[in-house]
């Protein structure tokens, strides 16, 4: 096992991706959590298998700057050519936030909507999100997780830079569905790559990405 600095490239790689996994998995309108420390982080050489990350992170809720959990997670990035993704457990420390009031009434305002929800470029080109957009840009931040997580290899660390745009599919059931293209950053190359995600999200049942795919370049046009 071999101990590495918190601020070296390939522990601060393992613990963003960490942190967009738990991300997707506890994440929802009301709730965003983001990597705010890396407190320790060792590399373990498994023959024939990959590099496993050792970490302890500090994790920040977007909505409560004094809202932060510890937690400890294993990252595993498997060997060879055919890119699967990594294997990330985690174990948070203590509880989160209960966001059910917020989410709720993100859900009642959607579903309340006379025709459904349609937007582009979230933020603006000035940085700019309306507050009614908000909840939909931290449900396409939280479903993101999913796409990093997929996709993500030792020598990639992936963030969302917009959403290009979003349309909320009608459905007969309980859920809300979106589909969103999202331009996703890449901050080793520094390429963006568009990508189209539909995501469905229940406040009972959290946040689900059923299907997502990199769109061509010229999406970007």
């Amino acid at each position: 096992m071999t101990e590495l600095p918190p601020t070296h490239s390939q522990a601060t790689r393992a613990a963003a991706l960490a942190a967009a996994y738990i991300r997707y998995r506890h994440g929802s309108p009301g709730r965003g959590l983001v990597l705010r420390a890396v407190h320790r982080a060792r590399r373990q050489d498994i023959d024939g298998v990959g590099h496993k990350y050792h970490l302890e992170l500090v994790l920040e809720d977007i909505f409560g700057k004094d809202s932060t959990v510890n937690c400890t997670a294993e990252v595993l990035y498997h060997l060879g050519n055919k890119i699967s993704a990594p294997d990330v457990q985690f174990t948070i420390e203590g509880e989160l936030k209960n966001t059910d009031e917020a989410d709720n009434i993100c859900y009642n305002r959607i579903k309340s909507l006379k025709k459904e929800l349609e937007a582009e470029n979230i933020p603006d080109s000035f940085g700019n999100v309306s507050p009614e957009m908000e909840p939909i840009r931290v449900l396409a931040w939280v479903a993101s997780g999913y796409v990093v997580w997929q996709n993500s290899t030792e020598n990639t660390k992936y963030q969302l830079a917009q959403i290009k745009h979003v349309k909320q599919v009608k459905r007969s059931d309980e859920y809300l569905e979106f589909d969103y293209t999202i331009l996703l950053h890449e901050n080793v190359s520094q390429e963006i790559i568009p990508w189209q995600m539909t995501v469905l999200w229940h406040p009972q049942h959290g946040v689900e990405v059923t299907q997502n795919s990199p769109q061509p370049k010229h999406a970007l046009d």
